[in-house]
């Protein structure tokens, strides 16, 4: 059996915080504002898993609302849903990712960040790509207001 799953989010970038992509401080004047690190990149990563797995989204695991989750390191709470995704008998077959950002260049961090998140989840870095696509300096992310960004993942199960 397999399974498709697609995970998004958006975050403000502010001045004050850390740019974080898949666990990994990029050097930035901003960085995204949210309840945890606010890694954008790991928190669709941590959706698309677990909506391939139909077992819940980010949200509901590790609600805002509750303060235990204050500035929570994205990589845990990645690490712990895949936890649950394989507890049901699934395996992480790819995951293809996209970031939005206008500034500064991925381009320099991407293996970095493939070699990061693949060893957050134990998977072989051949399993995960990362593409970053500006906003022509139109709307939110291309004035550098916003990041976004998407990941589809793919589960197997025997």
């Amino acid at each position: 059996m397999i399974r498709v799953g697609l995970g998004t989010d958006l975050h403000r970038l502010v001045e004050g915080r850390k740019l974080m992509l898949g666990g990994i401080e990029i050097p930035f004047e901003k960085g995204e504002h949210g309840h945890s690190d606010g890694d954008a990149l790991l928190h669709a990563i941590t959706d698309a898993l677990l909506g391939a797995a139909g077992i819940s989204d980010i949200g509901e695991l590790f609600p805002p609302s509750d303060a235990k989750w204050k500035d929570a390191d994205s990589k845990k709470l990645l690490a712990s849903a895949y936890e649950l995704v394989k507890g049901q008998g699934w395996s992480i077959e790819n995951i293809d990712c996209v970031i939005k950002l206008e500034k500064p260049k991925f381009l320099p961090y991407r293996q970095a960040v493939r070699e990061s998140i693949a060893g957050i989840l134990g998977i072989d870095v051949s399993q995960i790509f990362v593409k970053a696509k500006t906003g022509e300096k139109l709307g939110d992310v291309g004035t550098s207001q916003s990041i976004e960004t998407e990941a589809v993942c793919l589960l197997s199960k025997d």
